[in-house]
């Protein structure tokens, strides 16, 4: 989340799962998170809302997944949730798998 936060959106794409890296090209990421992220400003507080561990994911490979669901407030919205996945990777570590914000 720091990452994104500090506007670095190529280098979130760096850190994510190999699932994702697979699926989107670095260009393709960042041209899609940017223009979302980077408009709300400033995180002003962020709190985790839940958190679910998953076998499956529609749409997905079939892994271990959390999602974790964020109530968010930025700089130009006071009120957002994040929802951000994380499947434990191949190497073992768990990475982010999915960024989303409504």
């Amino acid at each position: 989340m720091k990452i994104i936060d500090d506007g670095n959106c190529d280098k979130t794409w760096e850190q994510s799962a190999e699932y994702l890296k697979k699926a989107v090209t670095e260009q393709n990421f960042v041209k899609s998170l940017e223009p979302v992220r980077t408009p709300l400003g400033k995180v002003i507080s962020r709190e985790i809302k839940s958190k679910q561990y998953t076998k499956t994911i529609p749409g997905a490979l079939d892994g271990e997944y959390v999602i974790i669901e964020f109530e968010t407030s930025f700089e130009n919205k006071k009120a957002a949730v994040e929802t951000v996945t994380a499947i434990l990777d191949e190497d073992g570590l768990w990475r982010v798998s999915g960024y989303y914000i409504k």
